[in-house]
């Protein structure tokens, strides 16, 4: 999802996540098509560290922080779980986003949150992960990224040693706030290159942060080794995500739902076999779409597209990467063959090296034929 924290200014506190299925220990009544999605090992590439913070999680940072935050807290965990885990825009949701950036400060609560998402992923199978980190926030709330990426490094190697889950990292730029403050997050996503440290990408505001104004930042974050990512789509109509591709050269497009509008962008996708992150859920609780039935998901998948799924802001919405899978075979009616397809399309988008890559598909060809 695009989080830009409503121009970093501090809103009234809301915010909380439910806690989403975690099918791996399912109950007796799950049904084989939700068993058959445990066993999948999975990949994630359109996942925000802090949108994926839940209550519990949210409980835990609040404990060191005072009563009115505590209070603050269980308030917005109340009100998301009454209200469903939908937003009566998109603003609503930025608003609601707030409160993470104001309870997760320290390096060390930075740390919590990457120790406490590596733990909920492996619970569901998830073999790896791209993770995007709001360190265009950071730059915003005067923080140190240097201290706070050094506490998520170190805690994100400390649960890969004791889960097995590997995870990247994604930088991400407030658009909105132009290309000098994105410069400054491509200067310390190329400083961390040696430590996971991936891709850079923008997301907030497409109608207020365009494409075209990038060009140079993006060619910038190219020259220093990274991979490009772009929010694109959602928000706003089909010529963002031409742009994303054509101006920026972004190597995967966040949500691309108005894609569907324009038969020129679908075959420029298609063509150029551009991977969608697709985000079922996120974009109907953040009002994008009105109901699920709007999603193009199957028009995507019927085009040829390289589609995707992840669960964006999890906890925001009250989902996971395994409920998106669940989602897509009941709600579009996703066959076994095709939900094994969009694993591997995810394992082929992953910017890892070639033989990670092929490790992954051939773990998950044992699992989906056992």
């Amino acid at each position: 999802m695009v989080h830009c924290v409503a121009q970093c200014r501090a809103t009234p506190f809301a915010r909380a996540l439910s806690r989403a299925p975690v099918f791996p220990s399912m109950p007796e009544t799950a049904s084989p098509v939700e068993f058959f999605i445990a066993r999948l090992p999975k990949v994630e590439l359109h996942l925000h560290l802090e949108g994926s913070v839940r209550p519990e999680t949210l409980r835990e940072l609040s404990r060191t922080k005072g009563w009115l935050r505590k209070a603050g807290t269980k308030y917005w965990i109340w009100r998301r779980r009454r209200q469903g885990y939908r937003y009566q825009n998109f603003r609503n949701f930025v608003d609601a986003f707030t409160l993470v950036t104001l309870l997760v400060e320290t390096p060390s609560d930075y740390a919590l949150a990457t120790t406490r998402l590596i733990e909920w992923l492996a619970r569901q199978n998830v073999k790896y992960a791209e993770v995007t980190f709001s360190a265009g926030v950071v730059l915003c709330k005067k923080q140190s990224i240097e201290a706070i990426f050094d506490a998520m490094a170190d805690a994100a190697s400390e649960a890969r040693a004791r889960l097995g889950l590997r995870i990247n990292w994604i930088f991400d730029a407030i658009r909105q706030l132009g290309p000098e403050h994105a410069r400054q997050v491509v200067a310390w996503a190329g400083r961390f290159r040696s430590r996971s440290v991936v891709a850079f990408g923008i997301g907030g505001d497409e109608a207020r942060g365009p494409a075209g104004r990038f060009v140079e930042v993006y060619r910038e974050a190219r020259d220093l080794g990274l991979h490009l990512t772009a929010h694109a789509g959602e928000t706003v109509g089909p010529e963002s995500i031409r742009h994303a591709v054509e101006l920026l050269g972004a190597e995967r497009i966040g949500h691309g739902l108005s894609a569907a509008r324009d038969p020129g962008v679908m075959a420029l996708l298609r063509e150029r076999r551009i991977p969608v992150e697709v985000c079922l859920t996120s974009n109907v609780s953040t009002g994008a779409l009105t109901r699920l039935d709007d999603h193009p998901l199957r028009q995507f998948l019927e085009s040829g597209l390289v589609v995707t799924l992840n669960s964006d802001d999890p906890a925001m919405f009250g989902t996971s990467l395994e409920r998106e899978f669940v989602v897509a075979a009941n709600h579009f009616g996703l066959t076994r063959e095709q939900l094994v397809g969009v694993c591997e399309n995810s394992i082929r988008a992953t910017f890892l090296p070639a033989e990670e890559q092929n490790r992954l598909l051939r773990e998950l060809a044992q699992a989906a034929g056992s």
